[in-house]
Order: C-alpha cells, then sequence, then structure tokens
C-alpha cells in the first residue's frame, strides 16, 4: 500500500523524524525529512508527495501556516501529529484542511496504519466517476478542478468547503448528520466533535446567500443538513 509512496515528515524534534521515517522506508516509502514549516513548505514544492506528516508547534512558520499554505494550491492528504490534543486545536487543523490528527505520544505502528488509511480514501476518491461537477440555477461546484462558482463568478473557498458542497448537492433531499458528513467528507468517523460541520456550512451559506430561490442548504432540526431543491416541492 505504501510502496515508493512520497512522504514529507516535518517535526522540529529530529528524533521522532527518524523514528518515523525508521518504520516509514521499511514499508516502501521515500521519506524526506523538515525540521521548521520553511522547510516543509519548500520539500512540498520541490518534491510533489503523496502525503504530508505535519507537526504543528515548529519555528518560524508553525503548521496551521504551512496547512493553510498548501491548501492554497493542492489537496494532497495532510495528517496534522503534535502534543496539542485540545477539541479546539483540532477543529481548527480540519478547518484548514488537514486530512487526520494524531496526538502525541502516539504508536509509531498506528501512524502507519492512519497513512494507510488516509491515501486510501484519496486513492477512492480519485477512482470515482469522471464527472465531478454538479449544476443548479446560480451554481457550479466543480470537484475536479475545485471551483465554485456563483452567480457566473468563481468565487475563493478553501478545499473542505467545496468538498462538503459538492457531496451535500450530488445528493439533493437526502439528509445527512454532523457525524456522516465527518465521515464521508473528512473521513474520520472517530472523531466526534461536530462543530467544524457548522462552521463550514455556515461560510458556505453566507457565500451561497441570496443565489437562488430554487435550492438552499437546508438544516434539518436534530438531524442534520441537506441540499434542498424548492422547486420540487
Amino acid at each position: 500500500m505504501l510502496e515508493m509512496k512520497k512522504l514529507i515528515v516535518c517535526d522540529d524534534d529530529e528524533n521522532i523524524c527518524e523514528l518515523l521515517r525508521l518504520y516509514l522506508v521499511k514499508e516502501g516509502c521515500q521519506v524526506t525529512l523538515a525540521h521548521s514549516g520553511a522547510a516543509a513548505l519548500a520539500c512540498f514544492r520541490n518534491e510533489q508527495p503523496d502525503l504530508v506528516l505535519l507537526d504543528i508547534m515548529m519555528p518560524g512558520l508553525d503548521g496551521w501556516d504551512v496547512c493553510e499554505e498548501i491548501r492554497k494550491t493542492s489537496n494532497l492528504p495532510i495528517i496534522m501529529i503534535t502534543a496539542k490534543g485540545e477539541t479546539i486545536d483540532k477543529v481548527r487543523g480540519l478547518e484548514l484542511g488537514a486530512d487526520d490528527y494524531i496526538v502525541k505520544p502516539f504508536d509509531t505502528k498506528e501512524v502507519v496504519a492512519r497513512i494507510k488509511a488516509v491515501l486510501r480514501r484519496a486513492s477512492v476518491q480519485s477512482d470515482r466517476d469522471d464527472t465531478k461537477e454538479v449544476l443548479y440555477d446560480g451554481l457550479s461546484v466543480n470537484l475536479t478542478s475545485y471551483e465554485l462558482r456563483i452567480g457566473g463568478k468563481t468565487v475563493d473557498a478553501p478545499p473542505k468547503e467545496i468538498e462538503l458542497l459538492y457531496h451535500l448537492a450530488s445528493n439533493p433531499g437526502k439528509v445527512y448528520t454532523r457525524n456522516q458528513l465527518l465521515d464521508e467528507v473528512w473521513g474520520f468517523d472517530y472523531f466526534g466533535d461536530s462543530r467544524t460541520i457548522d462552521v463550514h456550512i455556515k461560510r458556505l451559506r453566507d457565500k451561497l446567500d441570496g443565489v437562488s430561490d430554487m435550492w438552499e442548504l437546508k438544516t434539518v432540526w436534530g438531524v442534520g443538513y441537506k441540499f434542498e431543491l424548492l422547486d420540487e416541492q
């Protein structure tokens, strides 16, 4: 599963980097180490990796800054590895586009398993049918190019907002719980805090406000959310 995959491991603790490198090389990975946020970004731009393991607390650019910068141009998998375990830190990482979140101290075998799971989900996503765009009145969500067009104009949106809207709009009328959306869009059902879904829905509604009277992002109280076609009522 990991053979020949190119990974960047970024942590200012050289011992942690070396430990992870040893395990990942045994799995057949090509591993590049970075000990600062700036070095991680340089490696990302030069190496074209398949996945980044990213510590948060680093000198200069921290992991959040690096994650945000990568997400401006790429949707490659990012796993945050950090000593910060508070829910608010996890939510922030998810909102910036991280695909998984592991708290130190960790079991190295678990890290390898998480990497395999994230890469497997990314592979399944890329292998789905070629039609990656949904179109409605005043709205285009293109998952191939990660482009959101509202009222004929391209609107800047983080990858997870686009993925969430695409997922809901691809299944109009279907009600999703917050945990289902975390599992199906973010990809990890073990993470219990659902507030990140509410944050993303609010930001999407701000962007979509007043665009059309033919559809809406609707809250189903006590359950979750759905993309509703109003002209079908």
